[in-house]
């Protein structure tokens, strides 16, 4: 039996998909009230926990032979990080705790291409060896990945676990939109967000994914660490794609860098001065810096093929528009 925590995401769903139809048994480690209407209809456990609380982990993985761990939290604002660092880096540590207590080994972690860092300019290409070179920014969700990947690096070296580790890109696919990340995009695809920044990111399709996590899983690539991305665009490009399959206007408004740490800098002493505030200095760096990726090991070594950002996002907005979220 297979445990996956982070179920009830984005990928998570995409996961369970998959593994149960490979004839495989499922039991998902999910708070009590947590929205599973992406998994309805499919048939798995469903063990009440959170893996911020190790006994619930602990319990979750009674008679489990391997772990799918996807759980995590995604912020970009400085008072979000003390939670990010009790569900991304403690709730790692949990799962790896539990899983040494029970004699359990295969791990398949699930990280993110933030783990590695990111690029000041088009030209930096990041891969598995890259330096993470972003830490002097202080980017809670980056710098939160990173220390959890440490940990699960640090895990299969001790001989703790053996450990397969994936840092998928920008997905996209049916049903990202339900992403709270993905408010921008929506609106984009709307006509009702004009703006666009000068940063870039790599764009993969969710199937594309799936299919390099489990290649690598099965392959029994433990002790790697591979890049599941597909192509580098410029954010105004990306925006472009969007509207473009949604019949939407495209973004013409370019926000220079200046503005945009602006807005941030504003929003956060908004923030301290106890107002809501939607931008930080944290979305401006993540809005400004060059998300970009290199997937030849992935190719290479778990064949990986990636179909263009362009199918990836058709695939994106038709489900957009099959959920008649273009008339709002």
């Amino acid at each position: 039996m297979v445990l996956v925590t982070g179920a009830n995401g984005f990928l998570g769903g995409w996961v369970v998909r998959s593994l149960l139809q490979q004839g495989l048994k499922v039991r998902i480690l999910a708070r009590e009230k947590s929205d599973l209407s992406d998994l309805a209809g499919l048939t798995f456990e469903k063990s009440i926990g959170d893996v911020t609380n190790y006994e619930s982990v602990f319990k979750a993985l009674d008679g489990i032979e391997t772990v799918f761990h996807l759980a995590g939290v995604i912020g970009y604002q400085k008072w979000q990080r003390p939670l990010m660092e009790q569900v991304n880096i403690g709730g790692t540590q949990n799962i790896l705790k539990s899983c040494q207590e029970k004699g359990i080994k295969d791990l398949v972690y699930l990280s993110s291409v933030v783990a590695i860092g990111a690029g000041f300019k088009p030209t930096q290409i990041l891969n598995e060896n890259s330096a993470y070179n972003i830490s002097h920014l202080h980017l809670g969700y980056f710098d939160t990945k990173h220390e959890a990947e440490k940990l699960v690096i640090q895990a299969h070296e001790n001989g703790t676990i053996e450990a397969v580790i994936l840092n998928p890109s920008t997905m996209y696919g049916p049903g990202d939109s339900k992403k709270g990340s993905r408010k921008t995009q929506l609106k984009v695809a709307q006509g009702k967000f004009p703006f666009y920044t000068h940063g870039g990111v790599n764009v993969i399709a969710v199937e594309d994914a799936i299919t390099g996590i489990m290649t690598a899983w099965k392959g029994r690539h433990t002790g790697e660490r591979f890049i599941l991305s597909g192509e580098n665009l410029l954010i105004k490009d990306l925006f472009a794609m969007i509207a473009l399959e949604a019949g939407a206007k495209s973004p013409s408004i370019g926000i220079p860098n200046s503005v945009v740490f602006g807005l941030g800098r504003w929003g956060d002493f908004k923030h301290s001065m106890g107002r809501s505030a939607s931008l930080s200095v944290e979305n401006a760096w993540s809005s400004t810096l060059y998300h970009y990726f290199d997937n030849a090991k992935a190719k290479k070594v778990l064949g990986l093929q990636v179909r263009p950002a362009k199918l990836a996002i058709s695939a994106s907005v038709a489900w957009i528009k099959a959920q008649g979220l273009l008339k709002t």
